[in-house]
């Protein structure tokens, strides 16, 4: 019988539980690249779906915190979609398109 997964809180983006090692990912809300050290832990859909949608430059200035990110229109229609999936969900989707810089 394996272990039961370590239990890392809730997901500060969509609050689904978050298990170490099962499709987890470090992010900082303030990038590194504009001074950030602290990070939290995030599943990896979620942060794919930041690091989608936003430049290092507008999640410095606007959406540096789970409340500003979670005000954003297609992360609230990602958020309805997510949630309907288990915690340890992860989908591959394709990086995007083209992406802003």
């Amino acid at each position: 019988m394996s272990a039961a997964p370590q239990d890392l809180g809730p997901c500060p983006l969509c609050d689904r539980p978050l298990w170490k090692d099962r499709f987890v990912d470090r992010h900082h809300f303030l990038p590194r690249s504009h001074g950030g050290k602290e990070w939290q832990y995030i599943h990896q859909i979620c942060h794919r779906k930041i690091h989608s949608l936003f430049t290092e430059q507008e999640l410095a200035l606007f959406y540096n915190t789970p409340d500003r990110l979670r005000s954003h229109p297609e992360i609230q229609r990602f958020l309805k979609w997510v949630r309907r999936h288990p915690p340890d969900f992860y989908d591959r989707h394709d990086p995007p398109k083209h992406r802003r810089r």
